[in-house]
C-alpha cells in the first residue's frame, strides 16, 4: 500500500527527466545569446584595451555557462532559466542550498561526463531518482519545483 511520503517522492520525480532534456535546450539558447553579447562587450573593451581583453575570446564560452549557472542555479530559486521554465530545480539531499560553487562543479561535471562518457547520459533511465552520475558525485537531485 502506498504512504503519503511514497505519493510526495513520486511526485517529485514525475517527468524530470523529460524536462531536464528541455531545460537543457532552452539553457544553452540562453547561453548561446549571453555569449553574443559577451562577444560584442569583449570586442569593444579589446578595442580600448588595444587588444588585451580579446585574449578572453577562447573561454568565453566556458566563462559565460559558469556565470550563467553559478547566478541561477546558486541563486534564490536554485534553477537555471531553462529549469524553471519546465517547473525543476536542483536540490542537496540534506535539504540545504546549492551554493555557487556547487552549481559550477555540478555543471563541470556534467560537461565533463558528457565529453568523456556520452553513454553515462543514460544513467538516469537505471538508477534511482532518476539522477544523474552527477549528481550521484554531489548528493543532489533535479525534482519538480511546483509538486
Amino acid at each position: 500500500m502506498n504512504s503519503e511520503a511514497d505519493i510526495q517522492h513520486w511526485r517529485l520525480l514525475e517527468g524530470v527527466r523529460t524536462r531536464r532534456i528541455f531545460a537543457f535546450f532552452i539553457d544553452y539558447a540562453m547561453i548561446l545569446v549571453l555569449i553574443a553579447l559577451a562577444a560584442l562587450l569583449v570586442f569593444v573593451l579589446g578595442i580600448a584595451t588595444l587588444g588585451a581583453a580579446w585574449l578572453l575570446y577562447p573561454i568565453l564560452g566556458f566563462l559565460v555557462a559558469g556565470i550563467y549557472i553559478a547566478w541561477t542555479v546558486g541563486g534564490e530559486k536554485q534553477a537555471t532559466w531553462g529549469m524553471q521554465m519546465m517547473g525543476i530545480k536542483l536540490s542537496r539531499y540534506d535539504g540545504q542550498r546549492i551554493d555557487s560553487m556547487t552549481a559550477i562543479v555540478h555543471a563541470v561535471l556534467f560537461w565533463a561526463t558528457t565529453a568523456i562518457f556520452m553513454p553515462l547520459l543514460l544513467a538516469p533511465l537505471f538508477l534511482e531518482d532518476k539522477r544523474t552520475l552527477h549528481d550521484l558525485a554531489l548528493g543532489t537531485r533535479v525534482i519538480r519545483s511546483n509538486a
